[in-house]
């Protein structure tokens, strides 16, 4: 029988016993059907996880023992920083639960000239929010136990003005091929436009502040396809596939 990953905020200790409730009781209780006895996997994004056990349930909550700490080396030793321009629908949703399955360290959302994007206040705010889940959920699925960093966002100046150690790449289609003489860096920062592609005056905006522009391939990618294709890509040069 597989055994469910389950994120939990707050410290986890072992051995400890946590009573859990709300919105995470239901999910267990009501959606995996958790039973007395089952055994679960905890984690809470320090980077360790815990095997668990279930010792008791109720009708809105359930309890929990804690029985012992684990490592698990699974993180990329390569810090990569997505910052994604915000696309429409499931897009976005797919390109950070794929961007987190691949290691991502950091992601950015940001808004650029021609993103369709209009999202502002509370509801920009449930979408990020959104998103973090969307990262969480993903981290349960890939046995991820640190939860990559999902930014408030930016606009596209802002984040351009910031300061970034390692390489810095901005996707442009008509761009030269990544150079095979870069030192491996510890840290590589992925800057990604919306749909219509980023605009001129964007493009060198980005590369006065030393981001160097690349293309990966003959053909224009879709924007939830080019981060996949870029983390790839880095993690093979220089992270996990290394």
């Amino acid at each position: 029988m597989r055994i469910p990953r389950v994120y939990l905020e707050g410290v986890l200790d072992a051995p400890s016993e946590i009573t859990v409730e709300g919105a995470k009781a239901h999910y267990l209780l009501h959606v995996l059907r958790i039973e007395n006895s089952r055994p679960l996997t905890l984690f809470n994004g320090d980077g360790f996880s815990y095997s668990a056990q279930v010792i008791a349930t109720y009708k809105k909550s359930l309890t929990i023992e804690v029985l012992q700490q684990h490592h698990y080396a699974n993180e990329s030793p390569l810090y990569t920083h997505l910052a994604l321009a915000i696309s429409r629908g499931e897009r976005m949703d797919w390109a950070v639960q794929k961007a987190t399955e691949l290691g991502v360290s950091e992601i950015t959302p940001i808004f650029t000239e021609r993103c369709e994007v209009k999202l502002k206040g509370d509801r920009l705010q449930k979408k990020i929010e959104h998103w973090r889940q969307v990262s969480i959920s993903a981290c349960e699925q890939s046995g991820r136990n640190k939860l990559p960093v999902v930014n408030d966002s930016t606009k596209i100046e802002d984040f351009i003005a910031r300061e970034f150690s390692g390489i810095k790449w901005i996707l442009v289609p008509d761009a030269s091929k990544i150079p095979n003489d870069i030192e491996p860096p510890k840290s590589v920062t992925l800057l990604i436009g919306p749909e219509g592609g980023l605009s001129e005056d964007e493009i060198e905006l980005a590369t006065l502040k030393g981001f160097r522009g690349i293309r990966l391939g003959p053909r224009v990618l879709r924007t939830e396809t080019a981060p996949i294709a870029a983390l790839s890509l880095a993690q093979y040069l220089w992270g996990d596939w290394q």
